[in-house]
């Protein structure tokens, strides 16, 4: 099952039209909620795991983003220790901004209407309505509430 899904993905890194794009990407096991707009150039490293990455309702994702769910040092003497593998959820909230460049870390929950300032890595959780910037991403701010 992981072969279809990554020649899924490897088909939706090169689909121009985004409404196919996003089913390729769902074929591939990420989970895109309803008007969410994910951008050419976008990588996601799951390991093709179905699940590990869930994108809500109307959730735009800037080009030259990278979704981190797995992480493991593949084929080095320290793939054998498991506090260096990990997998870790990625869960964007509904209506959320990520801009270009973004890196997303695993475990990470990015809440509600939430922007992500281009360039900046997230390695914790981001409360609802949060502006976040920077090198580890860091809150300059508050979105407005509806």
């Amino acid at each position: 099952m992981r072969t279809i899904r990554a020649i899924f993905r490897l088909l939706a890194n090169f689909m121009i039209i985004p409404k196919f794009r996003h089913y390729l990407l769902k074929l591939s096991g990420i989970y895109i909620g309803r008007d969410a707009f994910i951008n050419m150039n976008v990588i996601f490293v799951d390991s093709y795991k179905k699940g590990l990455i869930k994108i809500g309702n109307r959730v735009a994702i800037a080009p030259g983003s990278i979704l981190i769910a797995t992480s493991n040092p593949n084929n080095s003497a320290l793939n054998k220790n498991e506090q260096y593998c990990i997998d870790g959820e990625i869960i964007i909230e509904d209506d959320s901004w990520i801009g270009a460049g973004v890196i997303i870390m695993p475990n990470v929950k990015i809440g509600k209407c939430s922007i992500i300032g281009s360039g900046s890595i997230v390695i914790k959780n981001v409360d609802d309505f949060a502006i976040m910037v920077g090198s580890p991403a860091k809150k300059i701010g508050m979105t407005i509430k509806n």
